[in-house]
């Protein structure tokens, strides 16, 4: 199952689990759409080189019983000042 962080690893921005701005690679780092089209080179994490895709929206009811992180993890890119 997915963590849904609260933020983007660039920006700070918060990207609620029902976020449409969400992007996340195959280790589940997540950036703002924003960032990964503007910032991250090729559009792609700068933790691992994967791809940045659209993080699937959980629903709502299945928020209750599994509920999105609430850890924020902020991390120092070059691309990211």
């Amino acid at each position: 199952m997915l963590e849904l962080k609260p933020n983007c690893e660039c920006c700070d921005r918060d990207l609620p689990p029902d976020s449409a701005e969400a992007r996340i690679c195959s280790f589940e780092c997540t950036f703002c759409r924003t960032c990964a089209e503007t910032r991250l080179p090729g559009g792609h994490c700068p933790n691992c080189g994967g791809d940045l895709v659209k993080r699937p929206v959980r629903p709502a009811d299945r928020l209750v019983r599994f509920p999105a992180s609430t850890e924020r993890f902020i991390k120092a890119h070059e691309f990211c000042g």
